[in-house]
């Protein structure tokens, strides 16, 4: 891998997979010379992909067999319609059939392309349903956040359906995005312009700290490539179903968040609240720095 696609920002949907993965090891599902696009964007006479922004294919990590599935920020943000997620679905089903190790989706995406509207909307509650599916197939699935689009909209909420989620500093992910909140709601609710404030709330440092993330990674593919390694070497160890225990102790952790951080709008208030020294200084931190310095100050975490 050339220095110039080290970054895991930087790089194409295309690289990022190919990279993650074991040299040599990745077979594309339906690629591009297959010209599967999207009846709906020829309808609108809108430009298509012939992978409809989404690569998707087997290969290896570090020897265990996995599929995987990378979105293409590129192509109308990475958005979701009904190709793009139907790709997704039959990637997670075929990992139930073939009972691979695990499933990588690396995600970059603002959610549901409103060019497609309900076919989108359904495309994704399908994916919602096949990574629960694959999941109580005790296969587990991991997400990687790391583009410049972030996951945002219906996606997020499918990369908290996911077993670990894996993000940059540079990565963000939230359910509506900084510009949908401020349309809607006004700037005084959420300036989008103010990037600090995007990146303190949605970036990786922020989900880490409220225990949406599993880890915070410099901006690397092979640090992806490496973290997405050992998390699933943990479920060699464990199950990765969703139980109902899981379930109930995923709502005690929500409404404990609510309880103590409900009336705080800045996130430095939050992170001093649960205990880090300097909270002001960790927007500046390396990855590992950050990592160390806020060891067993997660919401959930404290004793």
């Amino acid at each position: 891998m050339s220095s110039s696609m080290s970054s895991y920002l930087e790089a194409n949907a295309r690289q990022r997979i190919h990279a993650l993965l074991d040299a040599g090891s990745f077979e594309e599902f339906l690629p591009p010379s297959l010209r599967i696009t999207s009846p709906h964007l020829a309808q609108l006479d809108t430009p298509a992909s012939f992978d409809d922004g989404v690569i998707i294919g087997s290969g290896l990590l570090q020897g265990r067999k996995v599929l995987a599935a990378a979105q293409e920020g590129g192509f109308m943000g990475g958005a979701v319609g009904e190709v793009h997620g139907a790709k997704l679905v039959g990637l997670l089903k075929r990992a139930i059939n073939e009972r691979v190790d695990g499933v990588l989706l690396l995600l970059e995406t603002g959610g549901v392309r409103l060019h497609e509207a309900n076919a989108g909307l359904i495309a994704v509650s399908e994916v919602m349903r096949a990574v629960l599916d694959t999941r109580a197939a005790n296969i587990p699935v991991i997400v990687l956040v790391g583009g410049a689009n972030g996951c945002f909209g219906g996606m997020g909420i499918v990369a908290c359906c996911a077993n670990d989620i894996l993000m940059s500093e540079e990565g963000r992910l939230a359910m509506s995005g900084p510009e949908v909140i401020e349309t809607t709601h006004g700037v005084e609710e959420f300036d989008s312009r103010d990037r600090a404030l995007v990146w303190r709330t949605t970036g990786g440092k922020h989900r880490y700290l409220l225990g949406d993330c599993s880890a915070v990674l410099p901006d690397d593919i092979a640090a992806f490539r490496q973290a997405a390694f050992e998390t699933l070497l943990r479920y060699q160890e464990k199950s990765a179903e969703l139980t109902l225990t899981d379930l109930e102790a995923e709502h005690i952790l929500l409404s404990q968040r609510l309880q103590n951080f409900g009336q705080f709008s800045e996130p430095m208030d939050i992170w001093s609240k649960l205990g880090v020294a300097e909270p002001e200084v960790l927007p500046m931190l390396e990855a590992q720095v950050f990592m160390q310095r806020v060891a067993g100050s997660r919401a959930g975490e404290q004793s």
